[in-house]
């Protein structure tokens, strides 16, 4: 995941830190993507439990050659479980909405994060919100309205769930900056892929004991049989969130977050464009009015 966290001041590289960010977002919206795709197949928890235990390894790997004073219990041990477990129920609640929305639309309503971090920056941190930033918050609420487009009656209630995720993410980054700045950034990784097997391995097994019949569905069924495929499936996941969050952390190192954030946007030109490839899927205009609203929206909040 993204971080915050900084421990040293770094030059710039701005080619460095846009390829990066760009490849990144690549191999965040193609994991995506495959979740979505393969969501008949596999059940959330086994993502969550699998993926991990092949990311953890090069993690702890890392951190042994390069930072071995950081594997040690984290500074602020509460505030990273808490992150941790946030961001968890962050990626529950998006994954939970891709089996049942457009890529697209899931995509662009997570991206509505910049106006959550502008707000709740001002509210938990004290940073103000200039005219532009209020200009944001309502050109975003107008993109998010003309995507969901909510009817009495004829709601979708699977198409809150990026919005969920959105504000689970938001928070998380206020609580990094404010409570685990002192935390190496490899270890909140590491803290939160942990994180992901405990409460992966706890609901399986609470699913277990409680459902009696096997049910079907991304939440509920019974764990897929692992053969060849679905562990090359797996090991795509696991390189997916690596490349992902370690090339974001990189990138805002390297270059002014407000830059990076610009084209962290790619994001959604991605998801449209694996909708398309994966899943046949064309935004209408009003779907695509309102994800041109939400990015612009985006764009603002970072230069607030």
């Amino acid at each position: 995941m993204k971080s915050s966290t900084h421990f040293k001041e770094h030059k710039d590289n701005l080619p460095l830190a846009v390829s990066v960010i760009i490849i990144a977002v690549l191999a965040l919206s193609l994991g995506d993507a495959l979740i979505k795709f393969t969501s008949a197949e596999f059940v959330i928890w086994q993502i969550f439990v699998l993926r991990s235990l092949l990311v953890m390894p090069i993690l702890l790997l890392y951190l042994w050659i390069k930072v071995p004073s950081a594997l040690s219990v984290p500074p602020a041990l509460g505030w990273t479980m808490l992150r941790s477990i946030m961001l968890v129920g962050m990626w529950l609640a998006y994954y939970l909405a891709l089996p049942n929305l457009d890529l697209s639309i899931a995509a662009a309503t997570y991206y509505t994060l910049p106006i959550f971090i502008t707000l709740f920056s001002a509210g938990f941190i004290g940073d103000k919100i200039s005219r532009l930033g209020w200009m944001a918050v309502i050109v975003g609420f107008l993109g998010v309205l003309l995507i969901l487009r909510p009817k009495a009656g004829d709601f979708n209630l699977f198409a809150i769930l990026p919005l969920i995720s959105a504000v689970l993410y938001a928070l998380s980054m206020i609580l990094t900056r404010t409570k685990c700045r002192e935390v190496n950034p490899v270890m909140l990784s590491l803290a939160l892929n942990l994180t992901f097997v405990v409460v992966g391995t706890l609901a399986a097994f609470l699913i277990s004991s409680i459902v009696s019949e096997p049910r079907k569905g991304f939440l509920l069924a019974s764990w897929t049989n692992m053969g060849f495929v679905e562990w090359a499936l797996m090991a795509l996941l696991a390189a997916a969130i690596l490349i992902g969050s370690v090339g974001a952390a990189i990138a805002y190192q390297k270059a002014p977050p407000a830059v990076i954030g610009t084209f962290d946007f790619a994001y959604v030109g991605f998801a449209i464009l694996w909708g398309l490839v994966f899943f046949a899927e064309v935004p209408d205009m009003l779907s695509l009015i309102g994800i041109f609203l939400i990015v612009v929206a985006g764009f603002m909040s970072l230069r607030q």
